[in-house]
């Protein structure tokens, strides 16, 4: 990627942020800013309880989305692939525009996400077919 600047970000509990979902805080890393928009890397942790249900049905307009859990527990439904539980140390490569929801998590989960672009657009959507 050109035009990347140098960049550190260390640990501060107050940067975390409303954000995308009112029951995760996000700490932005810096990387949006550091690349001129073509990623961005956040953590996203527990400030709330799931919504009952579920946050809905919803797809990302990303070209690249990875996640690591890096504490406690979520559990995501994908189009095409029921729903998976991801514990600390798991991973996940969600493909562009995958519907998914998210169906619970633990009080004390926390993220990390690295997206291209920085700023992807989320559509909220209809359940795919052969979901319940």
């Amino acid at each position: 990627l050109d035009g990347q600047t140098f960049v550190v970000n260390h640990l501060d509990e107050n940067s975390f942020q409303p954000g995308l979902r009112d029951y995760h805080a996000y700490r932005d890393l810096g990387i949006a800013a550091a690349t001129n928009g073509k990623a961005v890397a956040h953590v996203a942790k527990v400030t709330g309880p799931c919504p009952e249900g579920g946050s809905g049905w919803h797809y990302h307009d990303t070209e690249f989305q990875f996640v690591y859990v890096l504490k406690g527990s979520i559990t995501v439904e994908f189009e095409g692939q029921g729903p998976v539980e991801m514990k600390a140390g798991t991973t996940w490569l969600q493909p562009p525009r995958i519907k998914h929801q998210v169906l619970g998590f633990s009080d004390d989960m926390e993220a990390l996400e690295i997206v291209l672009p920085a700023n992807f657009g989320t559509t909220e959507c209809d359940p795919p077919a052969s979901s319940s």
